[in-house]
């Protein structure tokens, strides 16, 4: 009989979300671990020859090489994950990550081996970022795949909580080690410690992620698929040749979504302490406490927004993260001028909270939008693409915004329009809550509609009209009584 991927044991949704989420965090804390050093102490140590604008620019382009290397991570692990499951990428992705940090750790500076410590620095920042490439589409589709229709908003939220988790745990270790250390000790060989940190994380992290299941969408959709070649079926071609010839506006999609709030949110977090400390000439901890408080307010009210957009759908969530991060666009950069460290902290928390509502649905939206065989591709591509285009560019274009005018309105400006970008996709992208992934689109549809109609990027399932109840099996009821 085919397995159902609701048909679950009692409390393993719970231990796929908490295996996610704590992935996920040790991921993104190796990750922005490497933006906040960029900010703070990277220009001094690799590129100490240059002027402190122009040494932190040079860290923040090392720092976006990471970003570009996600695509190609999000391709390969993309590949094998549609292939030979979730699981075992996702072991490999937390390897990968943990011991490029942990490797930097041990890097020698500028004042040892010249342009060769930043030439080491590069290219362990490069395996961070293909790493980083394979984990997000990996982490969200576990949880995705394990849990029923009706809650999976709130369910896939939790990875995203990874992201401000991440970046509370490496912003906190930064803190400490600012306040119990002297500048010169940090310099000296403080910053090394929470590099070094990460080796015991991962070890925590594989311990819990080994210990989970495959997705039970993914075996259905393998064994199906054995059973079509079996009867003489024509071969399956590659997921990302498959992606792009059916896929590729639900790729673009993704990328519409996750553009403004890649850029918002690596202004908020990473160029907000260049420009509270070159700028404002304020101190590191002023700074880093503000991302600090932010971050922890971030991680408890991502999940609720996912949940929201179980009851009212993606698009208007993430719309209205969007509109109101193209608003605060303005209102951010002034009231970090005040330089009170109340308001600051109240700034940086406030544009959290707008994108958190971009952030909280964007895991269930972006993973419905695509079918089981193609789904590790197609995400991690949509995913990774806004991840160059947006999120590396953002404190490269912020700093360099911020020397060319030294001024701050430019820089709202930029925000402002790249979060409109989202807000065109949230209002002519199509809906997706409540699509059964165990159907597949392209393969379930007795007669395909022409690439071009608006019928053929309709998924599957797609959310009822406004009012209308969702069905939900009794399994899926079952299931998210017991979880919840």
């Amino acid at each position: 009989m085919a397995f159902s991927p609701t048909q679950q044991p009692r409390g393993n949704i719970a231990r796929v979300i908490s295996a996610s989420l704590i992935g996920t965090t040790i991921e993104w804390y190796d990750f922005f671990l490497y933006g906040a050093a960029a900010a703070l102490v990277f220009n001094e140590l690799f590129f100490p020859d240059s002027e402190p604008l122009v040494g932190t620019l040079l860290a923040f382009m090392t720092y976006a090489l990471g970003f570009l290397a996600r695509p190609l991570g999000g391709l390969v692990f993309g590949h094998f994950g549609d292939k030979i499951g979730r699981k075992k990428l996702l072991v490999i992705s937390l390897l990968m990550m943990g011991g490029s940090t942990f490797a930097m750790g041990l890097l020698p500076t500028h004042a040892t081996l010249g342009i060769g410590a930043a030439v080491l620095l590069t290219l362990l920042r490069l395996v961070q970022g293909f790493a980083l490439g394979g984990e997000w589409g990996g982490a969200v589709l576990m949880v995705s795949e394990h849990g029923g229709a009706a809650r999976r908003g709130f369910w896939a939220s939790w990875p995203q909580s990874g992201a401000p988790g991440g970046n509370l745990l490496a912003t906190g270790v930064l803190a400490v080690l600012a306040a119990v250390q002297s500048e010169e000790t940090f310099l000296d060989w403080g910053w090394r410690i929470p590099f070094l940190l990460s080796g015991v994380l991962v070890i925590i992290g594989l311990w819990i992620r080994v210990s989970i299941s495959e997705s039970p969408v993914f075996l259905e959709a393998q064994r199906q698929a054995e059973e079509r070649a079996a009867a003489g079926g024509a071969q399956e071609p590659a997921p990302v040749l498959e992606v792009f010839r059916s896929s590729w506006r639900k790729v673009l999609a993704a990328v519409g979504a996750r553009f403004g709030e890649n850029v918002s949110y690596y202004i908020i977090t990473s160029f907000v302490l260049v420009y509270v400390t070159s700028h404002l000439d304020l101190s590191k901890s002023t700074a880093l406490n503000a991302v600090l408080i932010g971050s922890a307010i971030h991680f408890v009210t991502i999940p609720l927004w996912g949940a929201l957009s179980d009851r009212v759908g993606r698009r208007p969530v993430i719309g209205l993260g969007a509109a109101g991060m193209a608003v605060w666009a303005f209102a951010f950069f002034t009231l970090i001028d005040s330089e009170s460290f109340l308001i600051i902290t109240l700034s940086v928390t406030a544009g959290l909270m707008f994108h958190g509502a971009m952030y909280g649905p964007q895991a269930a939206f972006i993973s419905e939008m695509f079918d089981t065989r193609v789904r590790y591709t197609g995400a991690s591509m949509g995913s990774q693409v806004a991840s160059i285009v947006a999120g590396s560019l953002a404190p490269i274009i912020a700093v360099e915004l911020l020397k060319e005018f030294d001024s701050s309105v430019p820089i709202s400006v930029y925000l402002c329009l790249a979060s409109l970008v989202t807000v065109v996709t949230a209002v002519v992208a199509a809906e997706t809550r409540g699509r059964d992934l165990t159907q597949d689109i392209s393969i379930n549809q007795p007669s395909p509609k022409s690439p071009g109609s608006a019928e053929a990027d309709e998924p599957s399932g797609a959310a009822p009209e406004p009012g209308a109840e969702e069905p939900v099996t009794r399994e899926e009821k079952q299931n998210d009584t017991v979880s919840g």
